[in-house]
Parts: structure tokens; C-alpha cells; sequence
């Protein structure tokens, strides 16, 4: 079959790239489309299939399947690789699909953050001792016995500098103790 698009590329014919294009992309859009989410793979899956097209016009035999099939089957396998990789990715998400304006969720983690700042100064004026049981315990979250047999210092002690260092900071900050609603440690 001389009209083969594929076997003329095979054989160097630089027409038979556009007439493979022409014949082919409807199909393998449209192939593209069914298996991918979106517009962008879809046109990235195109750009590789025909790159391995004319990479495998080669291994392209008449005998074994029609050229339309070799197409089809080469653009099927390219399209569930290129699936199964993007499954493997963490899901992308266009920055246009985000409000850029603050919820209220957004506005209190803000005021929060300001919040943060000043008692992170707080902190910075306590003894490093102090500074580090704090961290310890608030940031890590850890128990005021594992601060003690990670620091080495007495359980006691621990417990003694959370409880002063938390009450200099609430000092620092301008509170008295406890806020309304609120049980004091």
C-alpha cells in the first residue's frame, strides 16, 4: 500500500508529517479528550503521541493491522501511560479557579497571625530555658515529662517554667490571667 502515511515517513518523506497530522488529529484529539481531564493534557498527550508516531513509522507494518489501528493503539498506550502518571501526581489546580478575596476563615487566621507575632516577641523576652519548654510543649505538643527527659531538667522545673513563662507572656501581652470563655491553664 504506497498510500501508507506512516511507511512514507518511515522512508524520510517531510510531506507525510502534515498529511499524517491531517488524517490523524481528529482522531487522536478526540482519543485525547476521552481519556484526559482537561484541554491542557489532552493537548500535551497529542504532542506526544505524534512525536511517537513518527519516532515509530518504522515498526508500522501493513500486514499486521491497518494503519488507522497502529495509530489508534499506539495513541491508546501513550494515553493510559500518560494516566497513570498523572494519577501519581498530586492534583493541580489553575490559579484561576481561586478567590483571591479573604473569607472570614481567612481573615481570622490573618488577625491570628498578627496575634502570633506578638506573642512570638513575648516569648523572645523570657529566659532560653523558659523559651525552650514553651516551644516544646505548644509547638511540639509534647508532654511535660518528655520535655523533662528531653531537656534533662526535673519534672518540677518543667512545669514550673511553662507556668511562669506563660503568665510573663500574658503579661507582656496586656492580659489578666484569662479571657472570657476561657479556662486558664
Amino acid at each position: 500500500m504506497s498510500d501508507a502515511i506512516l511507511q512514507r515517513i518511515a522512508d524520510g518523506d517531510q510531506q507525510a508529517v502534515s498529511d499524517c497530522i491531517e488524517r490523524y488529529s481528529g482522531l487522536v484529539w478526540s482519543l485525547s479528550r476521552r481519556f484526559l481531564n482537561n484541554d491542557a493534557d489532552a493537548e500535551d498527550a497529542v504532542q506526544e503521541i505524534f512525536m511517537e508516531l513518527w519516532s515509530s513509522a518504522k515498526r508500522y507494518d501493513p500486514t499486521v493491522a491497518s494503519e488507522v489501528t497502529f495509530v489508534s493503539m499506539l495513541a491508546r498506550r501513550r494515553l493510559i501511560d500518560r494516566r497513570r502518571r498523572l494519577s501519581r501526581e498530586p492534583e493541580r489546580e489553575s490559579i484561576d479557579d481561586h478567590s483571591y478575596a479573604l473569607s472570614e476563615d481567612g481573615q481570622r487566621v490573618l488577625e491570628q497571625s498578627a496575634e502570633t507575632q506578638r506573642v512570638l516577641v513575648a516569648l523572645s523576652e523570657l529566659k532560653p530555658e523558659q523559651q525552650e519548654v514553651i516551644s516544646l510543649s505548644s509547638w511540639l505538643g509534647m508532654s511535660h515529662s518528655a520535655i523533662a527527659e528531653h531537656t534533662g531538667l526535673p519534672l518540677g522545673t518543667v512545669k514550673s517554667y511553662i507556668s511562669r513563662g506563660l503568665l510573663a507572656v500574658r503579661e507582656s501581652l496586656g492580659e489578666s490571667g484569662t479571657e472570657p470563655g476561657r479556662a486558664s491553664p
